[in-house]
Parts: C-alpha cells; sequence; structure tokens
C-alpha cells in the first residue's frame, strides 16, 4: 500500500521524470519533477512527509551536491539516488553520507515504488518523532524547579519518605509536588513517570530554586 507524501523528482531527463510522474500518479502518490537541482532547491518549502529521488549525474549541480547542500541547510528527507552502473561506488559513498537507499538505472518500477514508500514511512516516523520531542519539551516546561526534583527522584525509584529525606521537605509536600507532576505531565501511573523520564530525561536544571 502507498503511503501518503510528496515525492520529488530532481532529473535532467525529461523522459525519466514523465515516467515516474506515471508511475508514482498510478499508485496514487503525488510527484513533483524538477530538471535540475538548483531549481528544486529554490523551491523546497518543509510542507509534511516527503521523499526526494534524484539522478547523481546532472548538467550543474549533480545529486552529490545537491545532498552537500541539503545538508549543509539542515533538510532532513529521505534521499534515494538514481545511479548508472558505473556510479555505483559513487552511490555507496553517497548512502555513507546520509542517503538512504540507490537504484540502478533502468530500474524495475516495483523496486522502485518500495524504495519509495520505506521512504516515506522514514520520513513520516521521523516527523512523528520530532512532533513527540517538541509536545513531551514543552510538557517538561511546565514543571516548576521543585516538581523537576521530586519528578527525577520518583522516576529513580525512591518513595516519598525518601525524597522527603534528600530534598528536607515533608513528605505531604512531596505528595503535593508528586500529584502536579502526574498532572502536568499528563501520566496516569508511576510507570508512565518512568517511561516519560527514560524518553525525556531532564539535564538537571531542576536541582535549583525552591519553586512552588
Amino acid at each position: 500500500m502507498s503511503q501518503e507524501g510528496i515525492v520529488y523528482v530532481v532529473d535532467d531527463d525529461a523522459a525519466v521524470r514523465e515516467s515516474l510522474v506515471w508511475l508514482l500518479g498510478s499508485v496514487g502518490l503525488r510527484a513533483i519533477p524538477f530538471a535540475s537541482a538548483a531549481a528544486f532547491l529554490d523551491s523546497y518549502e518543509d510542507s509534511g512527509c516527503c521523499c526526494l529521488v534524484s539522478d547523481v549525474r546532472m548538467p550543474g549541480m549533480s545529486g552529490l551536491e545537491l545532498q552537500k547542500a541539503l545538508n549543509a541547510r539542515g533538510i532532513k528527507l529521505p534521499l534515494i539516488l538514481m545511479t548508472a552502473f558505473g556510479d555505483v561506488s559513487t552511490a555507496v559513498a553517497a548512502m555513507k553520507a546520509g542517503a538512504v537507499d540507490f537504484i540502478e538505472k533502468p530500474f524495475n518500477n516495483q523496486n522502485m515504488l518500495d524504495l519509495i514508500n520505506a521512504a516515506l514511512q522514514s520520513d513520516a516516523a521521523r516527523r512523528k518523532s520530532k512532533a513527540a520531542e517538541v509536545e513531551n519539551a514543552q510538557l517538561l516546561a511546565r514543571l516548576t524547579p521543585q516538581e523537576h526534583r521530586v519528578f527525577e527522584r520518583v522516576a529513580a525509584g525512591l518513595s516519598n519518605r525518601e525524597i522527603g529525606s534528600e530534598m528536607d521537605i515533608s513528605i505531604k509536600t512531596v505528595e503535593v509536588h508528586r500529584a502536579r507532576v502526574m498532572r502536568k505531565l499528563e501520566a496516569n501511573s508511576v510507570a508512565e513517570l518512568v517511561r516519560f523520564h527514560m524518553h525525556n530525561a531532564p539535564s538537571g536544571e531542576g536541582d535549583g530554586g525552591e519553586g512552588t
């Protein structure tokens, strides 16, 4: 099954571009073709899940130079390189620099679709992970320094009595902070707090003041 998303096709050969646009359209994927790497760079805007299919050898900016330009601009999108037989070693080097795969021309249509669907899945997963990181950072920002300290100790497995002793506060105060942490981090159990901490461990900023 095809994935939702945009497939950018960069190739100076019009026949290749038209063939790929038709192939992708036949399975319900939106393809946007470009005759050069420079044209793609000038037009690209991050508008959601996508991947890039580019030829290696092109007049002007090559596929490898395009890859370097994307890296320099901090643009993260899966890159599949189309290569002639003699360019395989070059394509392998490109994969080591971050390209997700390469395919030799002439390529099998199903093989190309498989690579593109895998690339779109990868980009969708990356975007979902990034969105979760942002959301979790916003949740952590809700905590006061004192709540951060309690949170870290709860996640470390300390009891309310042990936390109170370490922080020199009453058990009742620990319970209040603990309840606030659960609410602010939208956790329903200590197990959820522990998992949250494992994936979003604070850097210790909560070891300072005594906020409430």
